[in-house]
């Protein structure tokens, strides 16, 4: 941002500054299940306050200030979803991405008040590093995995028709919970099996899933920590959203044990919020690499060149980078 005129910079300040404000009123509306009832229709002010419960003193600037902020659009005095909201807000679309917002409301937005003392202190101010121990709540597992699923589900559709899976027959994703995506690769490619990697712990929600998808006769489960367990033999593996949770010398043995694992002439994919090389970009990548460090002890995005240098020193070659969404980054890396 550059500019001489002071009240452009002023302007620019104040718009990051009340950048909470802009994310309180999207989480809200999601909660409040806005977006999924104007799915249904276009609808007056005092009609959503009413079906949604909401007292009329607020509720007219809150829905105005949606219509600002391009969620909404007004026309005469009826409510409707905007083209945004409409594709990723309405909870019955396979495309529904508030899930995750939820989660970041409550889980999220809470640490991220205590970014101060992360940088005095360099330590996690939010969740826990073991994952075994909060596996143990599965009431609480299952809502976190309806939120990654749901952030997840842009990355899913455009992973199922991106890479050519029909040139191979098997495929592991390592750390993949409860199996969704291993489930929708499979649905769409019916000569794939596949293999889900991750905690004991995880073992009924992952049958439970499989059985909702259709999919438990062609999508195992194994139970194993992708540290130290032996890794299932495949065509190829996938590391999605993983490698930000450790530190550089665990995801160095992780990409290493992935090769080893891998068939001759197959793939390692990993999909990653991945920073640019020189760290001026993007802008939300880095912001979660802070996120991961509120929550995750090592825990951070990573370079573009940190990746291929991993996957190279492992033995990989015919790396490529390209853009998989708005937000992630598909790597794609070779074993001779």
């Amino acid at each position: 941002m550059g500019s001489d005129d002071p009240d452009v910079e002023l302007q620019y300040v104040m718009d990051i500054a009340s950048g909470f404000w802009r994310a309180r009123a999207l989480f809200s509306g999601v909660e409040l299940g806005l977006f999924t009832q104007l799915a249904k229709g276009p609808a007056t002010e005092t009609e959503l306050s009413q079906v949604l419960g909401l007292h009329p003193s607020a509720a007219r600037d809150f829905f105005d200030a949606l219509v600002a902020l391009g969620l909404l659009n007004r026309n005469d005095d009826r409510y409707e979803n905007s083209p945004a909201a409409h594709r990723y807000l309405d909870k019955e679309k396979d495309s529904y991405v508030g899930g995750f917002f939820t989660f970041m409301s409550h889980a999220l937005y809470p640490g991220w008040q205590r970014l101060t003392e992360l940088l005095r202190s360099g330590s996690r101010q939010e969740g826990v590093d073991s994952f075994d121990d909060w596996y143990r709540d599965l009431d609480q597992v299952r809502g976190f995995m309806d939120a990654m699923d749901s952030v997840s589900a842009p990355v899913t559709l455009e992973l199922i028709g991106r890479f050519d899976w029909g040139a191979y027959e098997s495929f592991a994703d390592l750390g993949g919970a409860r199996g969704n995506l291993a489930g929708h690769l499979a649905k769409a490619h019916p000569h794939l099996r596949g293999t889900c990697l991750d905690v004991p712990a995880l073992r009924p929600l992952f049958d439970e899933h499989m059985a909702k998808l259709g999919t438990s006769d062609r999508i195992g489960f194994q139970g194993a920590d992708f540290r130290s367990d032996p890794l299932p033999e495949a065509d190829v593996l996938i590391f999605g959203h993983v490698l930000h949770d450790w530190d550089e010398e665990t995801r160095i043995l992780l990409v290493k044990r992935a090769f080893d694992a891998i068939r001759p002439g197959g793939a390692l994919l990993i999909y990653e919020e991945l920073l640019d090389d020189d760290r001026r970009g993007p802008a939300r990548s880095l912001l979660m690499s802070l996120n991961m460090r509120l929550v995750r002890s090592g825990g951070s995005e990573y370079t573009v060149g940190e990746c291929r240098s991993w996957l190279k020193a492992a033995g990989f070659t015919g790396i490529s980078v390209e853009n998989l969404t708005a937000t992630e980054r598909l790597v794609v890396a070779r074993k001779a």
